[in-house]
């Protein structure tokens, strides 16, 4: 194992890292949405935002694993800061003759990749980084990599406003100047919640929304109208023998998969009803104010339309549709939906069934 080197400017850093006053504080949210989104956009199974101290790794906020801090010796977050202007990405800390045999490689939680976006401070220096992790080798695309680098700087806002509150707090006497930085910051807060917010219902693959923002749309959809109810029709979709496809043409060749058929729902359900992503390679549309053949017959048409997808081999779909019905919650219906839809797995997929 080679411990990492300490920056030349060791003592400036540190300094500037105990001007945030955010060493050994309690968890915050606005820290928690980040690694959250950061875990989900670089789809590995853990992410941090880590600090560097003297000899310590602290985790301001950490999923995926539990752990409060490390060793810095141990860490790769302490390359990491080395190159405070570039990503640090180990495809395979295997292969690596800086992690091959480091205790977090070797045992719990046996890090295979890892990639880290340095924190860096307003004056310039790196303070510890945003990190996803993960027990399986991977490559980090362009794409995820430039998302990583915006979501680190994401956290260094956060954690400027945080100071800037702490600021505000220990050194503003007069009330008037006090309530009008506070102000400052609320807004700064409000915008920055609705970015995370609108992150937040987004699959970063597909680009459509995800199961949380579907669910929303379809608890909205049901509302009764002017004393009415309404009986919106939903449709869980799930691509045929996907694990074939990930398994003989590759996760990357899977990835596209899911894209193009992403970009297929959207354009098939744009002019009426919302398509979201319901997690790995299930879809579900939301088809308000037809009825249950009108229903089936679009999703024909979005079977057959991904049968002729110019993708290089077949892909085919199963669909099951089911019809809000009076008294039913959401989660009744999408049941009866998931139901429909093991019955056209059962019956030979490629096919649309419909819910009793």
């Amino acid at each position: 194992m080679i411990k990492p080197d300490k920056p030349a400017n060791e003592a400036l850093r540190l300094e500037a890292l105990y001007r945030y006053r955010i060493l050994d504080s309690e968890r915050e949210k606005s820290f928690d949405d980040l690694v959250v989104i950061a875990k989900a956009v670089c789809g590995t199974t853990m992410a941090a935002v880590t600090l560097i101290d003297v000899e310590r790794q602290w985790f301001k906020s950490i999923q995926g694993i539990d752990a409060a801090e490390n060793l810095r010796s141990e860490s790769m977050c302490g390359h990491a800061i080395l190159q405070p202007r570039e990503i640090m990405v180990v495809e395979d800390a295997l292969q690596d003759i800086r992690f091959h045999d480091n205790p977090v490689v070797t045992g719990d939680p046996h890090v295979r990749f890892y990639a880290g976006a340095p924190l860096i401070s307003s004056d310039g220096l790196p303070l510890g980084t945003l990190c996803v992790f993960d027990p399986n080798p991977q490559h980090l695309a362009p794409d995820k990599a430039e998302a990583l680098a915006a979501l680190s700087r994401q956290v260094m806002l956060v954690m400027e406003l945080r100071r800037f509150a702490l600021d505000i707090q220990s050194h503003m006497v007069q009330r008037d100047d006090y309530e009008r930085l506070l102000s400052e910051y609320h807004d700064v807060l409000l915008a920055q919640n609705a970015d995370l917010t609108e992150q937040s219902r987004t699959d970063a693959l597909t680009g459509l929304p995800n199961r949380r923002a579907m669910a929303a749309a379809l608890q909205d959809a049901v509302a009764s109208a002017d004393g009415h109810p309404r009986q919106p029709c939903v449709a869980l979709v799930d691509i045929d023998h996907f694990k074939h496809i990930n398994d003989f043409q590759g996760h990357a060749t899977g990835d596209r998969v899911l894209a193009e058929l992403g970009v297929l729902l959207r354009s098939h359900f744009s002019g009426r009803g919302l398509a979201a992503r319901y997690g790995g390679e299930e879809f579900v549309a939301l088809m308000p104010d037809v009825d249950l053949r009108t229903a089936e017959l679009q999703c024909e048409f979005l079977r057959m339309a991904v049968a002729d997808l110019p993708l290089g081999f077949p892909v085919t779909i199963s669909i099951g549709v089911a019809q809000h019905q009076p008294g039913e919650s959401t989660d009744q219906t999408l049941a009866r939906a998931d139901a429909a839809l093991y019955r056209a797995k059962a019956n030979g997929r490629n096919r649309v069934e419909l819910a009793p």
